[in-house]
């Protein structure tokens, strides 16, 4: 298997007919269909797969809220943030409120990127018994991948939808919108056979940099079912058919004793914004530089990205997005300053907590606010004072970004050139969802969690459903994951108190203060999901695909 920087080689090879984020959702001939006649090999088939993990990322490229960007809104840890001039399509997710919908077709570009991906999935899924391959192993390992990115993709879309078309077939027939229940046993299906069927072996560092990095591995596969798994049964409140709660509790016990991922030792480290300092000279060098690296011990699976390639098509546009707005402090560059972070949570956070400086830029603490180049009365649009910092643009202290000194030919526009990668899944995730599940060492694997944070044994506390909804909280901030925990653990009307804690919290708009509303009402009305692109139900018709109540 060929080390993917998923570039779709394969885009000339008359393969496959490729659909892109413009393309409408099943309006012409299969996108993704194998060309009729042609004779593949197993490492033809390897290339095409190379196009179904694009096909992922492309739900993650440039423009507007991509899946983790509209998690994150959606969730009590941010704000809509942005620019007062910019159009309100972030504050219709943060606040579900359909009156602030720029355009009725409202994240319309994921939607047809994820079924994109999954037309590419379902061809190269049905072509398997027609591939040359050259031996079983190849067979599996291609075709367990894509069952899991079809997997993956439709984990995402029922999550901000609901009930959705659900096609394990490239056809251009209509298929109407699938009961939640049956889109999350072919989930659960996928994952399953496709922990079957991968076969990588344990990770080992130089073997996953230069083999495996940015692929789905059974180590992926199985951590995946679990968080499907608990999403599910938590939120939903039924079992599935497909997978049972000792079978993944196994997947996870496995991962843990078999896989050989830790922990990296320092939280800080992962993260590269926080394991950086930017020489004061105005180099273009590092001063400290303790970046864990983007494939590491504790990352089981990270969608990757890449600045050399085409604008727009393959950059990470959510760091655009996310980074302080108008701001280029270094070892901060500047960007659009979505997802302003609620400063509920930095307090939530406890003196010696690690993570908290390592996820949250104090705008004061570290000096910002006070400088020359930053000015609280531009046009930032629900400023708090706190910004992100997992996924911050770098930069270094004469302004130039670090993308331009890595990839110096890559071009200049920095709204498209971020190639800093996003983590699906971590280690510590499985952790603690092992400990959520009662697992053998349950309290063991969340102390090792607690243990990182705080760098000593003295802050522990015993095991519980709520210890962990907190730990979780604080452990994966701004990563996607907090929204979906809360309905899992609090369900709908939980969830809504939740929301409702940020009405009063001080905001700044281009220098006016002003103070946070949150309808309730609102978001129960939409039952937490979000807008379905108009277009897209045009084009089925409202018999196939209807709209969200509330929408």
């Amino acid at each position: 298997m060929k080390k993917i920087y998923i570039n779709a080689l394969f885009a000339g090879m008359g393969l496959l007919a490729l659909s892109s984020c413009g393309d409408d959702f099943l309006s012409t001939t299969p996108k993704g269909s194998l060309a009729a006649g042609v004779s593949m090999s197993g490492e033809d088939a390897e290339l095409v797969l190379n196009g179904c993990y694009d096909g992922f990322q492309q739900a993650f490229c440039y423009d507007g809220a991509n899946f983790q960007v509209a998690s994150d809104l959606m969730s009590d840890d941010c704000f809509a943030g942005g620019g007062t001039g910019d159009n309100t399509d972030f504050l219709a997710i943060d606040n579900f409120d359909k009156g602030y919908v720029a355009s009725s077709n409202l994240m319309e570009s994921r939607w047809q990127a994820y079924y994109a991906c999954i037309n590419r999935c379902n061809s190269l899924i049905q072509s398997a018994e027609t591939v040359s391959w050259t031996d079983e192993a190849q067979k599996n390992n291609v075709i367990g991948q894509a069952k899991a990115l079809r997997a993956l993709c439709y984990f995402d879309l029922t999550r901000l939808y609901g009930e959705v078309p659900l096609l394990t077939e490239s056809s251009i027939a209509k298929v109407k919108e699938s009961p939640v229940a049956d889109i999350y046993e072919q989930i659960a299906t996928d994952l399953k056979e496709a922990a079957g069927m991968i076969h990588f072996g344990a990770y080992d560092e130089t073997t996953w940099n230069s083999i495996y990095n940015g692929l789905i591995s059974e180590w992926a596969a199985k951590a995946m079912l679990a968080r499907v798994y608990l999403f599910y049964t938590g939120y939903y409140g039924q079992q599935l058919q497909a997978v049972t709660e000792a079978e993944v509790k196994q997947g996870l016990e496995d991962i843990i004793s078999n896989g050989n991922f830790k922990l990296v030792s320092k939280f800080a480290n992962l993260w590269p914004a926080a394991s950086r300092e930017a020489a004061a000279d105005g180099s273009h060098a590092w001063a400290t530089d303790d970046y864990a690296g983007e494939s590491n011990s504790e990352t089981i699976f990270n969608l990757k990205f890449d600045s050399n390639l085409s604008q727009g098509t393959n950059q990470n546009g959510a760091v655009a997005l996310i980074s302080p707005r108008n701001t280029s402090i270094a070892p901060y560059a500047s960007g659009w300053g979505v997802c302003t972070v609620n400063p509920q949570l930095f307090s939530s956070f406890v003196e010696g907590d690690s993570r908290r400086d390592a996820s949250i830029i104090n705008m004061t603490k570290e000096g910002l606010a006070g400088s020359d180049k930053f000015n609280t009365s531009n046009d930032w649009r629900e400023y708090t004072g706190y910004s992100i910092k997992k996924y911050v643009a770098t930069g270094f202290s004469d302004g130039t970004r670090w993308i331009e000194v890595e990839n110096p030919g890559a071009g200049a526009d920095w709204q498209y050139k971020e190639s800093q990668d996003y983590t699906i899944m971590r280690y510590a995730d499985v952790l603690l969802m092992a400990a959520e599940m009662g697992c053998e060492n349950a309290q063991a694997d969340f102390d090792q969690v607690r243990d990182r944070a705080f760098g000593d044994e003295n802050h522990r506390k015993v095991v519980s459903k709520e210890a962990i909804f907190e730990e979780r909280r604080l452990e994966f901030a701004f990563e996607g994951i907090r929204y979906w925990d809360m309905l899992r653990f609090k369900g709908l009307e939980g969830t809504a108190q939740l929301l409702g804690k940020q009405n009063g919290v001080q905001i700044d708009n281009g220098g006016n203060t002003a103070y946070m509303t949150f309808d309730t009402s609102k978001f129960l009305g939409t039952r937490g999901l979000m807008r379905k692109p108009s277009n897209q139900i045009t084009l089925m018709g409202t018999d196939y695909l209807s709209q969200n109540p509330g929408w």
